[in-house]
């Protein structure tokens, strides 16, 4: 069967504007950089470019289909089809190029403004530790195994989302879990997929501005639509949407999930913080309709991770993962710039992701609970995004930290003592102290140069990325790198 007539059974729709759709189809692109002889051409409107433009030229390129969602002049010899909208076509095409290999998984989709990569990394964890080998996705990359590769976006383009569930039935997963962002969703990079389960973590203002979403509403709005596309759904009881979203789901089933004491199916009771020889993290009863208290140790500190932990256990239980998959699964759970401990006593840094207020006032609370000394934070904020972050970031820092060290983030276009000059406005209105340091680099060397017996620090924002974009170039840079290079310095191997 050809592809058009694969897709046009799970539902693709198209109109015929000129030639035939019968036809064999050597490769599906919607890149224009990788076209070949005989492949279908998916025309896409980009926030720079609109591929549709090409369209005059593609038929002396060898391409058999062009796929357009608008008017465009029509060149002679090439079969082109209209649809409805270009990127949900190319999702609905990709599944059936690669024989919809996502029916062919259990599937388990988590969104939320923070909490979706530990989630992910939780329920691979347990499912793995249940004997049921199971493929990652999200803004840490693709796992399938023991191969693992970088992505652009937390949630691929549909192509490569789909090409990567074929190599996961290929090296024998019956489990998928991935990390579905807004944006992936508003893009329609999951359009045409039922997840077997859906996960909603939580939301709180983020990801609004020119380069993202217009409003707070239009970033519910595409959090919400994971649930119209998935078969069970699991939400957070204890954040103030859920109960909107569950209001607009199409879901055969919904569970929710609380460690805040509501009226949940599945919860967290005697929630403890840990620190013991060989272990810090969490410890608490994980509680569900169909079993007794289990008692459950998660090694990743932090309060917000109760909420991750709750619902990959959540998941695993209604997938069937036993008991002792269950209770031990996260004991030893370790995720790449998620609470990333590097215990240089006397003192201990930490680095992690949080790249937003809501995270990092989160993460600072949480390091709080373990009472140091003095909590020194390491931050800066992205350029060419929303400027709201930095103000937010700036009084989460001021508040909430003894000392601030403002530094680079990845400033991309805009001049670093710009991104600076706003987060410090925001921290001297709350009269926290703070330094500034611009290069990222000095400013951790110097935060653990100085650091004293009992302090803990935090360096955020980047996390598990390998690199510093500045001035349109990324160069290489890992924040635990360089946290173990300071520490080598100040005290030898024994310490990093």
């Amino acid at each position: 069967m050809k592809l058009i007539q694969r897709a046009e059974t799970k539902g693709f729709r198209y109109e015929l504007i000129q030639g035939s759709a019968d036809k064999e189809i050597t490769a599906l692109c919607y890149d224009s950089r990788e076209l070949r002889e005989g492949c279908l051409f998916v025309c896409m409107r980009g926030a720079n470019f609109d591929s549709h433009s090409l369209l005059p030229s593609l038929a002396a390129a060898g391409v058999q289909i062009a796929v357009t969602d608008h008017d465009c002049a029509l060149p002679e010899g090439l079969t082109v089809l209209r649809v409805a909208d270009s990127r949900e076509a190319l999702s609905q095409l990709s599944a059936a190029w690669f024989g919809f290999p996502a029916e062919k998984l259990t599937t388990i989709a988590v969104t939320g403004t923070k909490g979706k990569t530990s989630t992910t990394h939780m329920i691979r964890e347990i499912l793995e530790r249940a004997g049921r080998k199971t493929g990652l996705i999200g803004t840490n990359g693709i796992t399938i195994g023991d191969c693992h590769r970088e992505t652009k976006n937390t949630t691929p383009e549909s192509y490569h989302l789909h090409e990567a569930f074929a190599e996961m039935v290929e090296a024998g997963c019956s489990c998928a879990v991935m990390e579905v962002s807004s944006q992936g969703l508003m893009l329609h990079r999951t359009g045409g997929i039922c997840f077997d389960y859906g996960i909603f973590m939580n939301i709180s203002p983020d990801h609004i501005g020119p380069n993202e979403h217009a409003s707070f509403e239009e970033y519910l709005h595409w959090k919400a639509a994971l649930f119209r596309q998935c078969r069970v759904g699991l939400l957070n009881a204890d954040d103030a949407h859920t109960e909107e979203i569950i209001g607009n789901a199409s879901c055969e089933k919904i569970w929710r999930f609380s460690t805040e004491h509501r009226p949940a199916d599945f919860s967290a009771a005697g929630l403890r913080y840990a620190a013991e020889e060989g272990f810090v993290g969490l410890c608490f009863d994980f509680l569900s309709p169909e079993r007794e208290a289990l008692p459950v140790r998660v090694g990743i500190p932090g309060r917000f991770n109760a909420d991750n932990a709750l619902a990959a256990l959540a998941v695993c239980s209604l997938i069937g993962a036993g008991r002792e998959a269950l209770s031990t699964g996260l004991q030893s759970v370790r995720i790449n710039g998620r609470m990333e401990i590097a215990n240089a006593a006397p003192f201990t840094v930490i680095v992690d992701y949080a790249h937003n207020a809501v995270s990092m006032e989160a993460l600072l609370d949480t390091l709080r609970e373990y009472g140091p000394r003095r909590l020194v934070v390491v931050f800066g904020c992205g350029g060419n995004r929303a400027k709201e972050r930095r103000y937010s970031m700036g009084e989460i820092g001021g508040r909430k930290a003894d000392l601030s060290i403002i530094t680079a983030d990845n400033s991309r276009f805009e001049r670093v003592e710009d991104i600076i000059a706003d987060i410090r406005g925001s921290i001297e209105k709350t009269g926290g102290a703070y330094l500034e340091i611009p290069d990222r680099r000095e400013a951790i060397f110097y935060a653990v140069e100085h650091a004293e017996p009992g302090d803990m620090i935090a360096v955020i924002g980047k996390g598990h990325e390998d690199y510093q974009e500045i001035e349109g170039v990324r160069h290489h840079f890992v924040d635990r790198e360089v946290v173990d290079e300071a520490l080598k310095r100040r005290y030898g191997e024994k310490k990093s």
